[in-house]
């Protein structure tokens, strides 16, 4: 079989399903987001899925937006059999989902109901779910709301954070497309509707989602802290300062200390107390200005650390 495949997709998530879809199945035309200004010095740079694309010489496409009638006209004239997606990043018009004999699917980052939108594999962690994984699933009009293909699972430990959830899944969704694809070129896949009751919404990180609340249950705030790692990083305020933290444990025993105080310093870094008298150790910080460190340095060059109280940025 010789289809002709579009593949869309944008960050790192995406370039190893591109790459193990193309040694397979050779891909007609990768679609990509534009380049975009990164650094300091604002240098134009292209997202992961393009640079990989033209190492790999695959033709590039990278509209401003994809329901532009130019952006549809162009997709519409390779004629493809398939698009598939994987964290594009743009949601796909009607006119473009028509285009493909075969239709359009997704590699999308949930055990889809669960997890519509833009972040995932942030929220399910965030969320505390104890699961998650990978949905293939046909492309609708609505947010994430097609048939599922086929799903796989994999489960959240307490030692996950949003990056290695990420590479797993990354991994995983690779193998799970490579496994359904044949049967949606010869048309024997099963698809099942999503159960409208059991859909949750996964918007992006917000600003406001970054600021950890130490009121809150020191699981919430683990969760929260690890859900955000490696990016962008949830934070605290140490010294009137912005204090990022990157890596935290859930040691045992209690404290009757106000939320947000260090209770103690560890050989990992440094204890802070939770709303239901748990505390979180924190071992990996910036500080606004400095570089990352673990916690357990940070809290050697401070003496009398402990009663600090963490709290919001000034």
């Amino acid at each position: 079989m010789n289809e002709k495949i579009i593949f869309m997709g944008t960050p790192d998530f995406s370039v190893p399903v591109l790459k193990a879809l193309h040694e397979k199945h050779p891909v007609s035309m990768v679609i990509s987001q534009p380049d975009k200004p990164v650094g300091r010095k604002r240098v134009m740079t292209p997202p992961p899925v393009a640079a990989a694309a033209e190492e790999m010489g695959i033709p590039l496409f990278q509209p401003d937006r994809i329901r532009e009638e130019a952006a549809v006209e162009k997709i519409k004239e390779l004629d493809p059999d398939l698009i598939i997606t994987a964290a594009y990043g743009q949601i796909l018009p009607k006119a473009l989902l028509e285009i493909p004999r075969l239709g359009a699917v997704n590699v999308h980052a949930s055990l889809l109901p669960r997890h519509r939108g833009g972040a995932p594999i942030h929220r399910a962690i965030l969320e505390g779910d104890s699961e998650t994984g990978i949905s293939i699933m046909y492309m609708a009009e609505g947010l994430d709301s097609g048939d599922v293909i086929s799903r796989s699972a994999t489960g959240i430990m307490d030692d996950d954070n949003t990056g290695t959830l990420h590479d797993r899944l990354s991994a995983i969704g690779s193998e799970l497309l490579l496994e359904t694809l044949p049967s949606i070129l010869d048309g024997t896949n099963t698809r099942t509707p999503q159960d409208a009751e059991r859909v949750t919404v996964s918007p992006n990180i917000s600003k406001e989602d970054e600021l950890l609340d130490w009121t809150r249950d020191a699981r919430d705030v683990f969760n929260h802290i690890r859900g955000l790692s490696p990016w962008p990083g949830a934070y605290t305020s140490f010294d009137g300062k912005r204090l990022k933290i990157y890596g935290a444990k859930l040691p045992e025993g209690k404290s009757d200390a106000e939320p947000g105080v260090i209770t103690d310093v560890t050989e990992s870094g440094f204890t802070v107390a939770c709303g239901d008298g748990n505390t979180v150790e924190v071992t990996e910080v910036q500080l606004s200005g400095k570089k990352k460190t673990d916690a357990q340095n940070f809290a050697a060059g401070r003496q009398g650390l402990t009663g600090t109280v963490m709290g919001q940025v000034d």
